[in-house]
């Protein structure tokens, strides 16, 4: 279990080229975020975890083939890539139950989905660094967002409206928890998947 502090003020400081794009493209996606949703941070993240389940996927499955074209063992990595895919996926799905997404951020997902799949995809290709760092600014930027989630929440700006079942059986909570203890074992979550990508980069340098 991550401390608050560690949580909320770790980030990783940039070196080099490939940390630059990586960071680059990471604000470019924070700033669309922001014109699109401003403060709907349930809308906000029904679009943005459905783009997070992707790169856990694309990076299982490429050092799958890594590991079989070159024989030799995958260190755990494919694991902890797909637990990160499913984790990811989990967030969508509790979302879904809170934030109810119209028609039209439906649709929002299945654009974004795809034009990201086929970005990570050649990113990956052509520098797998570059994309595990730029998951782990994605990351650092997902902790920033639930943080002012939660401080819409309790700022009394958002309902803090029960937590749904998927939720509370996913995350073992109590069964009176509510929003707020959703986002922070949602934020508990990136934080983890912030610092797995950060490590795995690193070791790709």
């Amino acid at each position: 279990m991550l401390t608050e502090d560690r949580i909320a003020t770790t980030h990783h400081r940039i070196n080099g080229w490939s940390d630059r794009i990586a960071y680059s493209i990471t604000r470019s996606l924070r700033f669309l975020a922001d014109v699109l949703f401003a403060k709907r941070y349930g809308n906000r993240a029904i679009v943005l975890e459905t783009i997070a389940a992707v790169p856990g996927l694309v990076g299982a499955a490429m050092i799958h083939l890594r590991c079989l074209r070159w024989m030799r063992h995958d260190e755990g990595w494919i694991r902890i890539l797909m637990d990160e895919a499913e984790n990811e996926r989990m967030h969508l799905m509790t979302f879904i139950e809170i934030a109810r997404p119209s028609w039209f951020e439906r649709i929002m997902v299945l654009i974004a989905q795809a034009l990201f799949f086929t970005f990570f995809l050649t990113l990956y290709v052509v520098s797998s660094r570059t994309a595990h760092r730029l998951m782990g600014y994605f990351e650092e930027e997902a902790i920033v967002s639930y943080t002012r989630y939660l401080e819409q929440i309790d700022a009394g700006r958002i309902d803090n409206v029960p937590a749904p079942d998927i939720a509370i059986g996913y995350w073992q909570l109590a069964p009176t928890a509510h929003l707020r203890e959703v986002v922070i074992a949602v934020r508990q979550d990136e934080a983890g998947h912030r610092d797995v990508n950060h490590e795995f980069a690193n070791r790709l340098g």
